[in-house]
C-alpha cells in the first residue's frame, strides 16, 4: 500500500492556504483525503490539518515557545538571530514562514538537508519524542535531526502543526465539508459523528468505511456545549413553554462521571479537573451511574455566590498553595444532563432531562440549578432583577420541549442579560489578516490613558483586543485614517499614532497580571467610532480599576433566601 508522505501534506496545506475561495479549499482537502488509502495515514492527515500534532483532548503537549525553534533555525542556517532572523520574521509576520524562506535560500542550510520523504507516521513519532522532553537543548536536537530530512515546506508545516491547528484557512466546518465531499457523505452526519467521538480523525475513518452510524460517545472527551442566543429584551420571544434559570456568575463546565473516574472540562474543552480537586472528590464519593452534567463552577462561601474573578485565584499554577481551597471554595451547580447509564440523552426534551436530573440530585445529594416558571414578562423582569441582586449575570430562558443541541447556538435557550459597560478607548494597533492584504483588518488592540498615572511612563497602554464590526462606509473611513496614522509595521501588525477613539462595550473586567494594565476586558466589541473626540477623551486605567472594585465589592443577596439552586451538597 502506498505510503503518504509529509511532503504531500505540506504541498496540499500550501495550496489550501493560498486558495481564497472556501469551495476551492474544500475541494483541495477532499481530493487529498480521498487519495489516502491507508487508514492510519488518513487519521493522521485529518488530525494534522485540523487539530495539530495531537488530538485536542490528548494529554500530550509539546511545550515549546517560538524562541526555542527560532534560535535553533538561526543556528541551523548559520545566521545571526538578532541581525538576520528577527528582521526576516518581522517582515513576513511568521516565524515558520521565515524559517522556510531561510532554509530555501541559505546555502549552509541547504547543505545540511537531504529530504527523505518522511511519512506521516514518522512525523507523529517526532512529535511524540518532543512531547516527552523538557530540556530546550534536547528539543533542539530533535528539531535539527528532523529538519535534516525535510524540505523547507515540510519544515514550515512541521512547526505550524507542532504549535497546534496549522491555520491554513480550513476551519472545523470546512474540514467537515471536505471529509463529507471526499467520501460522499452528508456534512450534518459528519458533524454529528465528530461531536460524539470528539476526534476528527476517527470521524474520517467512519465516513470512509460507511460507519457513521456507529459513532459512539466515551467519557474520554467533552461533548460540544449548547449555547444560548442573546435576547436584548424580554418582549415577544417567550410565548412558548419557557422556564427560567439564573445565569450564575462562574465558569461553564461539563462534568463526566464514570465510577470513581471524574473529569471536568471548560467551555473550550480544556481539562480543568486538577484545578478544583474537591469537585472530583465529591462526585467520586457519590457512587453515581455513568453521567455527564452541564453546569457552572462558582465560588460559593457563606451562602453567597462570589464574583467569578475569584476563580482565577484557583488556577493550575496556584493549586498547590495552602489555604486556597478554604479561602475560595467552589461548588458545581448542574443545570442539564447529557449522558446517563450508557446513553446520550441530548435527544430528549428539556422537561424529560430535568426529571432525570432532579432524581439524581435527590438520590445523590447534588446541587442543581432551580427552575422558575416564566409566567409573564413582568414576572421575568422580577426574576432577572433578583438574579442580578445575587451578583449573577441575568437569566437563561429555556423552552421545556427543546432538545439539547450539541455545539449549536439555538433560540430555544435565550440569554437575558443587562447591557454591558463601555469605555472610550484608542486604537493602538491594527492587525491585518495574512494573505488578504492590508485592507482587511482582523482586529484591533485598544488602549486606555495612563498619561497622568505615576505608575507608567507611557500615555496609553493596551486593555484588550476586538474585531472592528462597523458598516462598510465607516470601514472605508477607518481604513483611510489608519493609513494616515500608521507609524510602524511589525509584519501584519500596524502600530498607530493615537488618534482614533472607539467606544468599546464589554461584559466584564478580569484581572490578568501578565498584561501591562493588570486587567483585560471580557468580550470587548466595537460600539461606535467617535470621530468627533480625541485622545484626551480616552478613559483612564483608574476608571477600569474603579469599575472592577465596584463589582467585586457589591452587596449580594444570600442564597438561603429563595435559593436559585437546590443545595444538597451536605
Amino acid at each position: 500500500m502506498q505510503t503518504n508522505t509529509f511532503q504531500q501534506l505540506a504541498e496540499t496545506a500550501r495550496k489550501i492556504t493560498e486558495a481564497h475561495d472556501s469551495g476551492k479549499k474544500i475541494s483541495l482537502g477532499a481530493a487529498y483525503l480521498y487519495s489516502i488509502q491507508n487508514d492510519g495515514d488518513l487519521s493522521l492527515a485529518v488530525r494534522f490539518l485540523s487539530e495539530g500534532a495531537f488530538p485536542p483532548l490528548s494529554d500530550k503537549r509539546i511545550a515549546m515557545g517560538s524562541r526555542t525553534y527560532s534560535l535553533c533555525a538561526a543556528e541551523f542556517c548559520e545566521i545571526d538571530y538578532e541581525q538576520v532572523f528577527k528582521p526576516c520574521k518581522d517582515a513576513l509576520g511568521s516565524a515558520s514562514e521565515a524559517i522556510e524562506k531561510l532554509m530555501h535560500n541559505i546555502q549552509a542550510a541547504r547543505s545540511k538537508r537531504t529530504p527523505t520523504g518522511l511519512s506521516l507516521a514518522d512525523i507523529e513519532e517526532y512529535y511524540n519524542k518532543l512531547a516527552r522532553l523538557s530540556s530546550r537543548a534536547d528539543k533542539q536536537n530533535i528539531l535539527r535531526s528532523a529538519w535534516k530530512k525535510m524540505t523547507p515546506a515540510e519544515i514550515n508545516y512541521f512547526i505550524r502543526i507542532m504549535r497546534g491547528a496549522p491555520h491554513i484557512g480550513l476551519s472545523r466546518q470546512l474540514i467537515i465539508s471536505a471529509v463529507a465531499e471526499a467520501f460522499e457523505k452528508d456534512a450534518a452526519d459528519i458533524r454529528r459523528a465528530h461531536i460524539i467521538t470528539g476526534s476528527m480523525g476517527r470521524t474520517a475513518l467512519l465516513a470512509k468505511h460507511d460507519q457513521l452510524g456507529k459513532a459512539r460517545f466515551s467519557h474520554s472527551h467533552p461533548l460540544a456545549f449548547m449555547q444560548a442566543a442573546p435576547l436584548a429584551d424580554n418582549s415577544g420571544e417567550t410565548s412558548g413553554d419557557y422556564v427560567a434559570e439564573e445565569k450564575f456568575d462562574g465558569l461553564r463546565a461539563q462534568v463526566h462521571v464514570s465510577g470513581k473516574r471524574v473529569r471536568y472540562y471548560s467551555r473550550n474543552h480544556e481539562d480543568i479537573t486538577g484545578t478544583f480537586p474537591e469537585i472530583a472528590e465529591l462526585f467520586a464519593s457519590r457512587n453515581l451511574p455513568d453521567v455527564v452534567f452541564d453546569g457552572v463552577i462558582c465560588v460559593f462561601k457563606n451562602n453567597e455566590i462570589l464574583p467569578s474573578q475569584l476563580l482565577r485565584k484557583r488556577t493550575k499554577g496556584q493549586r498547590q498553595q495552602p489555604g486556597l481551597a478554604e479561602k475560595y471554595p467552589v461548588l458545581f451547580i448542574a443545570f442539564d444532563l447529557l449522558f446517563h447509564s450508557g446513553k446520550l440523552v441530548t435527544g430528549k426534551t428539556l422537561r424529560e432531562r430535568r426529571r432525570m436530573l432532579e432524581k439524581l440530585s435527590e438520590n445523590y445529594r447534588l446541587p442543581i440549578a432551580n427552575q422558575f416558571e416564566a409566567v409573564d414578562q413582568d414576572h421575568i423582569k422580577k426574576l432577572a432583577a433578583r438574579s442580578l441582586d445575587r451578583g449573577n449575570e441575568g437569566l437563561i430562558l429555556k423552552d421545556s420541549s427543546s432538545m439539547y443541541y450539541l455545539g449549536q447556538r439555538d433560540r430555544s435557550w435565550l440569554s437575558l442579560k443587562p447591557p454591558g459597560s463601555s469605555l472610550n478607548t484608542v486604537i493602538m494597533y491594527a492587525h491585518t489578516e495574512r494573505g488578504r492584504g492590508n485592507s482587511y483588518f482582523s482586529g484591533f488592540t485598544l488602549g486606555i490613558r495612563v498619561s497622568e498615572d505615576n505608575r507608567y511612563e507611557e500615555e496609553f497602554i493596551p486593555i484588550g483586543k476586538a474585531q472592528g464590526m462597523v458598516e462598510e462606509g465607516q470601514m472605508s473611513r477607518l481604513r483611510e485614517r489608519i493609513d494616515e496614522l500608521t507609524a510602524e509595521r511589525y509584519g501584519p501588525t500596524l502600530g498607530l499614532i493615537p488618534g482614533i477613539v472607539v467606544e468599546l462595550e464589554f461584559d466584564d473586567i478580569q484581572v490578568n497580571k501578565r498584561t501591562k494594565a493588570n486587567y483585560v476586558l471580557h468580550r470587548p466589541r466595537f460600539s461606535t467610532i467617535r470621530w468627533n473626540v480625541g485622545p484626551a477623551d480616552i478613559d483612564t486605567l483608574k476608571k477600569v480599576e474603579h469599575l472592577y472594585r465596584k463589582k467585586i465589592n457589591r452587596d449580594r443577596l444570600k442564597q438561603n433566601k429563595n435559593p436559585s439552586f437546590i443545595y444538597k451538597y451536605q
